[in-house]
């Protein structure tokens, strides 16, 4: 029997992993699909994640960063929001003291960089291209997979996203809906070097947003109806490109910066909280626990708190199965990161709400909010320093 096994070795549960082996943990990973390992001539992925300082500090800390570092990551210094260009407001790492605010990188080379790191440790087996058929749990965790193999845990770790095994087999609900909006990712290669300065617009049909990436590429987020998108979805890249620059603020193709489009995809954004992270035998991280909108780039960062948080309870090294580890659970990481997370997922809503529409006496508000913040440097770098986790 093992101490912790973890459905689900994506970001944030090879992250966990790392944090459990170094802490001396006996634990198995379930990963179904592993991704396609990296070589230096690969285009980019659609899926990119804003991440931030404090996260890079976690996955510096868990040994996993210079393995991402190796491969590509591009830093951003810059952020700017507005409405309409005499409304704006521009955040700098150079206001806080700092070199960058975060690195956009690719999903895949994340993943990738955790489990590199994962191989240095011989208490972690890894379960690859098998799934869970069967979750059992009474005084300990019992999960059966495709190929008939079983695993006991003292603890089963749901880290196997929004449509979790783990917490429907735990019978710990959730609550959250679908967004009427949709957002499409499309990866576009520009003719000239790309600026580490990362935008967002916010437009009566939703947000436009220009995230930079290694090389000359860059990744662009449309919010829009799914209808639309839909629509958008089935142009051809001509075709798509016109409808980009009909759509995208001219700072898309300043200095005759012209791009071609590379790929695209929609995909649906949710919210969901489950009611609880931790029941029996089972716990919840991520987004098996949270889901949010993008709006922010949060996600991945909150999955890298839980964590964070996780790793402080069990480096207290209670024994697993008593009272005691249960509390610590509650204290250092349920608690808390219940609380921190809803309080990201009503901001996000909130200011989706307040930025996404086109009422006159709310446009006026939200421009001048934006004017005001522009000129307010105290409040504006507090602001900045929250939203990449130094608050």
């Amino acid at each position: 029997m093992v101490d912790f096994c973890i459905n689900g070795g994506g970001m944030v549960g090879a992250a966990l992993a790392l944090g459990l082996a170094q802490q001396h943990y006996n634990i198995v990973v379930i990963e179904p699909h592993l991704p396609e390992d990296y070589h230096l001539d690969d285009g980019p992925d659609l899926r990119v994640s804003a991440i931030s300082d404090t996260s890079v500090n976690l996955l510096q800390a868990l040994g996993a960063w210079d393995f991402i570092k190796a491969m590509r990551v591009k830093p951003y210094t810059g952020l700017s929001v507005w409405d309409d260009p005499a409304h704006r407001t521009d955040f700098t790492a150079s206001s806080i003291d700092i070199p960058q605010l975060g690195f956009f990188v690719e999903n895949r080379i994340l993943q990738l960089g955790c489990h590199a790191a994962l191989k240095q440790y011989s208490n972690v087996t890894l379960v690859a291209g098998k799934s869970v058929s069967d979750i059992s749990l009474d005084d300990r965790a019992t999960i059966s997979l495709s190929d008939g193999s079983v695993i006991q845990a003292q603890w089963l770790v749901g880290a196997d996203g929004a449509n979790s095994q783990v917490r429907a087999a735990s019978g710990i609900g959730c609550s959250g809906w679908q967004y009427a909006q949709q957002a499409m990712g499309i990866t576009v290669k520009l003719n000239n070097p790309v600026e580490a300065i990362t935008w967002q617009q916010f437009t009566p049909t939703g947000p436009v947003a220009f995230l930079p990436m290694f090389d000359n590429y860059a990744s662009l987020v449309w919010y829009n109806s799914a209808q639309e998108l839909q629509r958008l979805k089935g142009l051809n890249n001509t075709q798509l490109t016109n409808e980009i620059l009909k759509a995208f603020p001219a700072d898309l193709t300043a200095n005759n910066n012209h791009f071609s489009v590379i790929d695209k995809a929609v995909f649906p954004l949710t919210r969901s909280h489950a009611h609880q992270y931790i029941k029996g035998q089972c716990v919840l991280l991520g987004d098996a626990a949270h889901t949010i909108n993008p709006l922010a780039g949060q996600g991945v960062n909150l999955g890298f708190k839980d964590v964070e948080a996780f790793l402080t309870a069990t480096a207290k090294r209670h024994p697993l199965s008593s009272n005691a580890f249960v509390q610590a659970l509650e204290t250092s990481f349920e608690s808390p990161r219940r609380r921190e997370n809803l309080i990201m997922m009503t901001a996000m809503d909130g200011f989706y709400t307040l930025f996404s529409n086109d009422i006159g006496p709310i446009k006026w508000v939200r421009n001048q909010l934006l004017s005001v913040a522009q000129r307010m440097h105290g409040p504006k770098r507090e602001v900045l320093k929250y939203a990449i986790g130094l608050r």
